[in-house]
């Protein structure tokens, strides 16, 4: 049972005596990030704040505060797909201004990790052109490392299922998406994705599943991703085109 939520003045000291999230970096900062546009929302100045940057293909970088522990939350996104393509936790507020600082400066996803080690690329790239082959890249390489950082009980046979299917070059072509962690296909890019294909997935006890539908298994259930995969393909449709961009249908 969840107890009383901490007094935000006893967890954020700091962040309390200057009144607000952003007047508390820019202290941390001395002078650092004075030439940053940095606010925090009048409703939760204490817990919330934005930095804008210089690229116009990243968003304002969103800093927020834990409720009921000290720590502190960065999420950096492209504004076409809205995905994070940096993230990070730190209970190091000084940690959280060089990584506000880099992301506004306009540094690349490592030498932000560099600057600030808890933000971290989460293995999407940035494609600043929309280049439809490069986000479908993108996304594959945000899946992988994705996968290989979970640490669920059925984190292995998810993460077999992701390589395999990206070792598959008819799959690894289109746009992978997942929904309550089965493993899906567009052929078009976020925001208006065009599902196409079956919908595998890989279960807890290790074995995985193939079907028309979410997550269901009228295709079959399969000992092993390698057969999984294959079974997916050949209910593939024919005569795919490449990736386009998933742009508002008219």
């Amino acid at each position: 049972m969840t107890g009383p939520r901490p007094d935000p003045a006893a967890l954020y000291p700091e962040v309390a005596a200057h009144g607000s999230l952003a007047a508390a970096l820019r202290a941390v900062a001395a002078g650092g990030l004075d030439a940053v546009p940095l606010s925090s929302p009048e409703d939760e100045p204490l817990f919330d704040a934005s930095a804008a940057t210089t690229l116009p293909h990243r968003e304002p970088l969103r800093i927020s505060a834990w409720r009921f522990e000290r720590r502190w939350h960065i999420r950096g996104e492209d504004p076409f797909q809205s995905l994070a393509v940096l993230h990070g936790e730190t209970d190091d507020l000084a940690q959280v201004a060089r990584a506000v600082r880099a992301w506004h400066d306009g540094e690349s996803l490592e030498n932000i990790h560099r600057a600030a080690p808890f933000a971290r690329p989460t293995g999407r790239f940035e494609v600043p052109d929309l280049h439809p082959g490069r986000l479908v890249e993108s996304e594959w390489q945000g899946m992988l490392r994705e996968a290989a950082e979970l640490e669920y009980p059925w984190a292995p046979a998810y993460r077999s299922l992701i390589e395999t299917a990206y070792a598959e070059p008819a799959l690894r072509a289109l746009y992978p998406f997942t929904s309550h962690w089965a493993l899906r296909f567009s052929t078009t890019t976020r925001p208006w994705l065009t599902v196409v294909g079956p919908c595998l997935d890989a279960s807890g006890e290790g074995d995985f599943g193939v079907g028309r539908g979410f997550i269901g298994r009228d295709l079959g259930e399969f000992a092993t991703a390698r057969e999984a995969v294959a079974a997916a393909l050949t209910h593939l449709p024919a005569g795919l085109d490449q990736v386009a961009l998933g742009t508002e249908p008219r």
